[in-house]
């Protein structure tokens, strides 16, 4: 069984689906798999930088092409696409304190990257690359996104 993303496990709790405890203990198992990429980043200093590098380079690219602020509401409407694994990665990405490259994976499994990003009379054509490091075993997703009446970029369905 997959593990909910936390956008998803705030969800269940304010529906009351599950108890303050349960939340805990599920934020716990996220919080230990970010502690143990940050044990990986310091045991192999070399490949974390070229990781932040690329991701830099590719955050930069495309707050240069859409705006920063564009890029932040479509990973904020991709983090609540149902059955997107990539989504848990993504939950805080409309908060502004965290840095932009942080929500994209270039090498590290799964792999996660914005590849191109299109606008044509107010619909949003998203393109992602996500899954293995491995080119054969990646894949890529198309989406659609287009602002809702409160003026939300929203993935169509």
């Amino acid at each position: 069984m997959q593990l909910p993303s936390p956008r998803e496990i705030f969800s269940r709790f304010e529906r009351g689906e599950c108890d303050r405890d349960e939340v805990h203990a599920m934020m716990a198992l996220h919080a230990r798999e970010l502690i143990g990429e940050m044990e990986e980043d310091r045991q192999n200093p070399a490949a974390a930088l070229i990781e932040m590098l690329l991701a830099r380079r590719l955050a930069g690219r495309l707050a240069r092409r859409v705006g920063g602020r564009i890029v932040r509401e479509i990973l904020v409407a991709l983090s609540e696409v149902e059955n997107f694994a990539e989504a848990r990665y993504l939950w805080n990405a409309g908060h502004p304190d965290v840095p932009l490259h942080c929500f994209f994976r270039m090498r590290r499994v799964p792999l996660f990257k914005i590849v191109s990003i299109r606008s044509e009379g107010g619909i949003y054509q998203v393109a992602v690359e996500h899954g293995s490091a491995a080119s054969k075993a990646s894949g890529r997703r198309s989406f659609r996104l287009k602002r809702d009446g409160e003026w939300r970029l929203r993935v169509l369905a």
